[in-house]
């Protein structure tokens, strides 16, 4: 796979926003073009960038209906979506203005080619590419495996930080909030943990090139903030067990974002799985949205194959 290159500075990476995974994913295409200018906003900003369905299948190894129609869903969203980012007025006194801007100025669709097309907002274009000092990079495909937000979200933050290798103390709201996760989301620390930080983490662990935990920073008994530590693997390499018999359910072939999407809905709204794992207290749109983040993983595939298939999923086996 192709290794394309993210540039953008620290401010996009810490910035407050809500993006679907696709429309991550689409935007960070197109930074890949990117990596290498020199951020110019005057330049660029009738530049018109493309993303193909052929690409996106390519690299995030989708199917082709999967990819054309994630492909117009972010056409048709994207456009709408912002960001939320600190401005440095004076280093000396700490003075930052927050401002709101877009991500792109117009996105169209091209039906035919299966093909996006879209241009960047100047405050975008002023902060990816070739810069200078204040950066984050890495390469997008070590992120094209991640199915959360959360862990794509935790994985830059922890690579912004590469050399130290360790996140200085983030509080407990500071996070919540960079992970968009609303107060009525997982208000309890332990289902915070667990659905937020822990899938992340072992997201990270197995689809990545960094092995990371978490140790938390507590105030008496309150939990009010964590710290990450990191390192890069030494052997990239995922180990596949030939041991395994092709036969069994967990030999799935990997959900795609579309049926992951589907059916964590379907089993979010079926009344016998929500009975059995629906936390107290649970929002209908948080308890979807852990099953769609949890579904990510083959392990819960295997798990939930007798719900996913009495909600109408027909899993394929690998021979």
């Amino acid at each position: 796979m192709k290794k394309d290159i993210i540039k953008k500075s620290n401010s996009l990476t810490v910035a407050y926003y809500n993006l679907s995974l696709v429309e991550y994913r689409v935007l960070h295409m197109v930074f890949t073009s990117l990596a290498e200018i020199e951020p110019n906003p005057e330049l660029l900003r009738n530049a018109r960038f493309t993303v193909r369905a052929t690409d996106y299948m390519e690299l995030y190894g989708v199917d082709r209906t999967t990819a054309y129609e994630a492909l117009k869903e972010a056409s048709e969203r994207l456009f709408n979506r912002y960001f939320t980012y600190d401005l440095e007025l004076s280093p000396e006194y700490q003075l930052y203005e927050r401002l709101k801007a877009r991500w792109v100025t117009k996105i169209g669709y091209i039906e035919q080619q299966a093909t996006i097309t879209l241009y960047l907002s100047e405050e975008v274009l002023s902060m990816v590419g070739k810069l200078t000092n204040r950066y984050t990079t890495y390469f997008l495909n070590q992120t094209s495996e991640l199915t959360s937000m959360y862990a794509i979200r935790i994985y830059e933050m922890l690579v912004q930080w590469r050399q130290a290798k360790v996140i200085p103390s983030i509080s407990v709201e500071e996070l919540r909030s960079r992970l968009d996760i609303k107060d009525n989301e997982y208000p309890r620390m332990h289902d915070f943990k667990r659905n937020v930080l822990d899938l992340a983490v072992t997201q990270i662990n197995e689809r990545t090139d960094l092995k990371v935990s978490y140790a938390q920073e507590k105030a008496g008994r309150k939990i009010t903030g964590f710290t990450f530590k990191f390192k890069v693997k030494e052997d990239k390499k995922k180990k596949v067990d030939t041991n395994r018999d092709p036969n069994t359910p967990d030999m799935f072939h990997k959900m795609t974002d579309k049926q992951i999407d589907t059916f964590g809905a379907k089993l979010a709204g079926d009344s016998a799985f929500g009975s059995k794992y629906a936390k107290a207290g649970e929002s209908a749109r948080a308890f979807e949205q852990r099953i769609k983040n949890e579904l990510g993983n083959p392990d819960n595939q295997q798990k939930w194959a007798g719900d996913l298939k009495r909600v109408g999923f027909n899993p394929k086996f690998q021979g």
